[in-house]
C-alpha cells in the first residue's frame, strides 16, 4: 500500500509499546488511526497523546483473546473512521517457561492472546478487507522468538512460530485479492512486555512465579535486561511503515541475530541432508 494518507489503521495492543509507536507512526504518515487495548487508563493516555499528532486517532477498549470483543472493536472503528485498510494484529503478553513447574493456565493465557488474538484480528477484519476492494494490509507481530528457539520450552515462543506460519500461509493466498501481508519479528525492544501480567484476566488465575534458581527465573531476569535497553519501540514501528509500503512479507529489526538464524537453518539443512531418499 503506496498510498497511506486518509486511510484507516486498526492496532490491537495499542496504548503502549510497539503498538504506540505503530500509532504514531501512521498518525504522522497522515492516516486515521483506531487504537485497541485492554489496559484502560494507558488507552486513554495514548489516544490523548497522539491527538496531538493527528485528529483522527480514537481509542477502544478490547481483549484479544475473545472474539466477541474484538468484533465490538471493529464496528466502533467502522462508525468512526468507515472503511478499515491496515489491521496490525500486535497486542502481546510474555509468561511462563521453562520444564519446571509448568502451568497450563499459563499457557492457555499466552497461546489465547499471541496466536489467538491474532487469528481474531484476521477472522474479523479480513471480510471486511476483502469486501470494500480498497486493498488493504494485515502485520502480524510475531517475534525473533518465532524464528529462534532461544527462550527453550515456552508458550511465548511457541506462540510467535505458529504467527511466523499463519502468515507465510495468508500472505500466499491474499496476495492475488491485493491484500498484503507483514509478519513482524523484532528482537529485544523497550517495551513493558515482562510486565504482561499487570494485564492478565482473572479467568485464568494468579501467575506462576518462577522457582528462584530455575532456569525459568533465569531467563526472566535476562529478558528484563534486555529490554531495558533495547531498540526504541519507534524504530520498529518506522520497519513496519515500509514493509506496508514495499509489501514485505518478513520484517526484521536486528540484523546482529542473523548469526543465530544462520546457525538453526543450517542444522535443519544438514538433518535434511541426512534423510533418507525415498
Amino acid at each position: 500500500m503506496q498510498q497511506l494518507t486518509g486511510r484507516t489503521a486498526f492496532i490491537t495492543g495499542g496504548a503502549s509499546g510497539i503498538g504506540l509507536a505503530l500509532g504514531r507512526a501512521f498518525a504522522q504518515a497522515g492516516m486515521k488511526v483506531m487504537l485497541a487495548d485492554i489496559e484502560a487508563e494507558a488507552l486513554n493516555a495514548a489516544v490523548k497523546g497522539l491527538q496531538g499528532i493527528g485528529p483522527a486517532v480514537r481509542g477502544v477498549a478490547c481483549d484479544v483473546s475473545d472474539p466477541g470483543s474484538l468484533e465490538r472493536a471493529a464496528k466502533s472503528s467502522y462508525e468512526a473512521f468507515g472503511h478499515v485498510h491496515v489491521v496490525c494484529n500486535n497486542a502481546g503478553v510474555a509468561g511462563g517457561s521453562g520444564i519446571d513447574d509448568i502451568s497450563i493456565a499459563d499457557w492457555r493465557w499466552v497461546l489465547d492472546v499471541n496466536l489467538m488474538g491474532v487469528v481474531h484480528g484476521i477472522c474479523t477484519f479480513l471480510p471486511h478487507l476483502r469486501a470494500h476492494g480498497e486493498g488493504g494490509h494485515i502485520v502480524n507481530t510475531a517475534s525473533m522468538a518465532g524464528m529462534l528457539s532461544g527462550y527453550g520450552f515456552s508458550p511465548y515462543s511457541a506462540s510467535k512460530f505458529a504467527v511466523v506460519a499463519l502468515s507465510e500461509g495468508l500472505a500466499t493466498q491474499l496476495k492475488p485479492l491485493g491484500i498484503g501481508v507483514s509478519v513482524l519479528c523484532p528482537g529485544y525492544v523497550h517495551t513493558r512486555i515482562d510486565e504482561s501480567a499487570r494485564n492478565r484476566p482473572q479467568r485464568y488465575g494468579p501467575p506462576r512465579t518462577p522457582r528462584p534458581g530455575s532456569d525459568a527465573a533465569a531467563l526472566a531476569a535476562q529478558v528484563t535486561q534486555r529490554l531495558q535497553c533495547g531498540l526504541d519501540p519507534h524504530e520498529v514501528a518506522q520497519r513496519a511503515l515500509v514493509a506496508i509500503r514495499e509489501n514485505e512479507l518478513y520484517v526484521f529489526t536486528h540484523a546482529d541475530m542473523h548469526l543465530e538464524m544462520q546457525e538453526r537453518f543450517a542444522a535443519i539443512s544438514a538433518a535434511m541432508q541426512r534423510a533418507v531418499p525415498r
